[in-house]
């Protein structure tokens, strides 16, 4: 993630040692917008990750931890935090951070069939491991933070920037009144591929909870579908990987008639909520003078060509 938080060796050697860590290097990691992280090297050389959590307070972290131990009793490939005193979450900097296991292996870029198969059996596991889980959570990106970001946003924008939100907007509500059997359940919500890790063809890690929230399961297979199963600088719609996708994630929970008809505009939503999503982190990081190496800022036009391209390709399941 990008490095909000500037952390020294000292500190952190401090903050792990309540753990039973005696750290010995520190490695800033870059790659997401959220969180602060650090790659973490102990004397006996195992390797950890300290997340500092920038948006969510210890309360809100800590909710985490009770599904990230449920998924790992499923088997389902995720890093659960340790703990100390019972809590996993404590301060560094004078925010709410965690120490978790370092999993193995890489990011799937590009990604293989094999791989969008594999995170799209997982995504079905984790969302029926899920199903009965008793976490209630806000959706900090949801359907209300949709509106709002957009109402903002909406004055500042090109005219044709202007209209493909209102084009986007209005189908997403004709197709939501018109096919209303769309499960709900605990979404992961930014399951893109580098919040996964992979050795070869096998998935050996699911990161990142924090936008973990109750919402549409729907909205989380275009996510994760639109991520990857684009073969990047194109944004378009790669054919194989997607039927892989779906047809691993139906081997688990086949979709309901409803999901199946409202997938393309769930796509197009899923772009358009990563385009304001960027947008926002782009304004605010011009706002608040957030510059440097350390400070990872997503191309929000990337977003806006996929919304683009998701509005135009038919894709049928």
């Amino acid at each position: 993630m990008s490095v909000y938080t500037q952390l020294s060796l000292e500190q952190v050697q401090h903050f792990a040692k309540d753990f039973g860590l005696d750290i010995v290097e520190i490695q800033p990691i870059q790659g997401g917008i959220e969180n602060t992280n650090y790659f973490l090297t102990a004397q006996d050389n195992k390797q950890y990750v300290l997340t500092v959590f920038e948006e969510l307070d210890k309360a809100a972290a800590s909710e985490l931890i009770p599904a990230l131990q449920h998924l790992g009793q499923q088997n389902l490939p995720v890093a659960v935090p340790l703990q100390y005193d019972g809590e996993a979450i404590h301060f560094i900097a004078d925010k709410p951070a965690q120490i978790a296991p370092r999993l193995a292996g890489g990011h799937p870029i590009p990604s293989t069939v094999a791989q969008v198969a594999a995170i799209g059996q997982a995504l079905a596991n984790m969302h029926l491991a899920l199903q009965d889980f008793p976490l209630e959570r806000e959706n900090n990106h949801g359907q209300v933070w949709w509106q709002k970001t957009a109402t903002t946003l909406y004055q500042n924008m090109s005219t044709d920037d202007q209209q493909l939100l209102d084009q986007v907007f209005r189908q997403f509500e004709k197709a939501q009144a018109q096919y209303p059997d769309r499960p709900k359940g605990l979404i992961h919500a930014d399951l893109f591929r580098d919040n996964t890790l992979y050795v070869a063809d096998q998935l050996t890690g699911i990161l990142d909870f924090s936008e973990l929230n109750r919402d549409e399961l729907l909205l989380d297979i275009s996510i994760t579908l639109n991520d990857f199963c684009s073969n990047f600088p194109d944004v378009s719609l790669d054919n194989d990987k997607a039927q892989a996708f779906i047809t691993a994630y139906q081997h688990v929970r086949p979709l309901t008639a409803d999901e199946k008809a409202c997938l393309n505009i769930y796509l197009a939503m899923a772009a358009c909520r990563f385009w304001l999503s960027r947008l926002q982190v782009a304004e605010r990081n011009q706002a608040e003078g957030r510059t440097g190496s350390d400070i990872l800022q997503k191309d929000p036009q990337e977003m806006r060509f996929m919304l683009i391209n998701r509005l135009t390709q038919e894709y049928n399941i």
